[in-house]
Parts: structure tokens; sequence; C-alpha cells
């Protein structure tokens, strides 16, 4: 006789139930891959624009010289390199520059840069080859135009002179070493380089404006001035402001074309807060000077940010 075994069912296992994530370590777990994308660009922030940015506020409380490089002794010395950059009449001359040299080359560069821009938005042969040779003055280094332009504007063998004078207008015109007209010469030059960048941008603006609604415009009977009131400029002013807050941001602090063409010469005509900067640092070994006048230079450009910020939020609003 058999017997047969009959195994017991298998306690039934209760169902899986699916895990709830915490809502609480999510938002953790994003927040820490967020600042892990972040990190790298504010240690490189912190490192490279924080730092030497506290390093030259310190510096200008401080009696900073060569020797101090070696020693590391650098005492407080308070305001005295604040008074004394203050009470200098140069530094007033410089601030003046910078204000007349800025204004002027955003000016001129904007406005022959727009006109530019609208002419190249319209189709005509060799519209691309003409918009590639304007480019040339961009991609040129701007100490080899600021030499190149020294020779063009020389008084006695310059080229510009010598074209004035055969059409008869006068060719020994002192460009670069009369007070009178380097600050201006200046100015052009710098227009020059600057002519196009501000097409560039303004050109690529133009290009995102609707067609309709010039076809619109001219269904109206508008006449050309009108649609460019009411169209082209309304329509471009985001991109105005970018360029003209890039060009002022690039202008104020140039150094480079001055010391190629005038060396902030003659008689300091062609001074600015950038080579006064270069001047008191790098050629008096007054750091602390230097120092004052670089911070000058940084906050006339935090209060344009600033006013730059607030205007784009209440235009934005």
């Amino acid at each position: 006789m058999t017997t047969s075994t009959v195994t017991a069912p298998a306690a039934a296992r209760p169902p899986r139930t699916a895990t709830v994530p915490d809502p609480a370590r999510q938002r953790r777990r994003r927040r820490l891959t967020q600042w892990g994308f972040v990190a790298p660009a504010v240690v490189f922030m912190l490192l490279f624009f924080g730092y030497p940015l506290v390093r030259n506020v310190v510096m200008s409380f401080q009696h900073y010289t060569p020797k101090t490089f070696f020693t590391g002794d650098a005492p407080f010395n308070g305001t005295d390199n604040w008074s004394h950059v203050f009470r200098d009449a140069l530094f007033g001359k410089a601030l003046w520059h910078t204000l007349v040299f800025t204004a002027g080359s955003l000016l001129g560069q904007f406005c022959i840069g727009l006109a530019l821009a609208v002419f190249f938005n319209r189709r005509f042969p060799l519209n691309g080859v003409l918009r590639s040779l304007i480019l040339l003055p961009w991609l040129v280094p701007m100490v080899v135009s600021g030499i190149v332009w020294r020779r063009i504007l020389d008084q006695d063998t310059g080229v510009l002179n010598s074209f004035l004078d055969t059409l008869g207008l006068g060719g020994h015109t002192p460009w670069l070493t009369s007070p009178d007209m380097a600050l201006f010469a200046v100015i052009l030059v710098n227009v020059w380089i600057g002519i196009p960048f501000n097409m560039v941008i303004l050109y690529g603006g133009l290009q995102e404006i609707p067609k309709d609604l010039y076809e619109a415009a001219a269904l109206d009977g508008a006449s050309a001035w009108r649609t460019f009131r009411s169209i082209t400029l309304p329509m471009l002013r985001p991109v105005i402001t970018v360029v003209l807050v890039l060009g002022f941001m690039s202008t104020v602090k140039i150094l480079d074309l001055i010391l190629a063409l005038t060396d902030g010469g003659p008689a300091d005509a062609t001074q600015t807060l950038g080579t006064l900067t270069y001047q008191n640092s790098f050629v008096q070994l007054d750091f602390g000077a230097g120092a004052v006048a670089g911070n000058v230079l940084i906050l006339i450009s935090a209060v344009f940010a600033v006013f730059y910020l607030r205007a784009n939020r209440t235009e934005g609003k």
C-alpha cells in the first residue's frame, strides 16, 4: 500500500506595494544636480573676477609699492590714495575724456552701423561680399589698427593729409599732435573699429522682423521714414539695448587703442580712466593710485549696469 504525501501550499506572499518617492529627497537631489551644473561657473567667477575685484579694492587703501611684491608688507594708509587721486587735476580731465570718448564712439558706431544694416537688409548683387569686407576692421587686432591709423593720420607723411592736399582741402592737419584734435581723431578711429560689430548685430535683428509688417505699411501708404520709425525701431529695441550695453562695456575701459595712437597725449588730451590706471600702476608704479582709478572705472560700469537692468525690468512689466 502506497502513501502519497500532499505538500501544503506555500503561504501566499503579500502583493508588493509601490514605494512612494520622498518629495523632499527629490527636491534635494534636483537642487544638488542644479548646483552641480552651476558650481563650475561660480568657482570661475569667484577666482577670476571676484578675487581680483576685492583685491583691487583692498589695494586702493594700501601703500603698495614694487617692494611689496617681495616683502608682502603693504600697510593700510586709509583714504590717502583716494584723496591723492581726486585732488589731481589729471583725474578730472581723464574722467571727462572718458565720458566724451565713450559717448562719441557709441553714437558714431551705432548710427553708421544701423544705416549699413538697413542698407544691407535689401537684396542686391555682391551683398554678401561687401558685408564680409566691412567686417575686416573688426577682425584686426586693436593694437594693429592703432598702429596703422597712426601712420594714416601722421601730419607730415600720412595718407589722409596727402589725400586732402590733393583735393585742395589742406593737408597739414595735426590729427594726433594737436590737443584740440587728438581726442576727436581717436574717437573717429574707434568708430571705424566698432562699426562692423554694430552692423552685424543690428542686421541680425532686422532679419527677424516679419516682412508682413512692411507689406502692410506699404499698402497703407506709409513713407519710408514712417515705416522705419513705427516698425523698424520698435522691433529692434531689444537688439539696440544689447548693442549699446556691449558697446559701452568695451568702450569705457579701452586702453590699447589709445596707447597705440597717442599714449594719452599730447598734453594729456587723450588721457582716460583706462590710460590713467595704466600710467599710475605700471609707469609710475603707484599701485594704490592705479587701483583707485580702476575702482572708479568699475563703479561707472556698475552704475550703468544697474540702470540697464532696471530699464529692462520696467520694460518687461
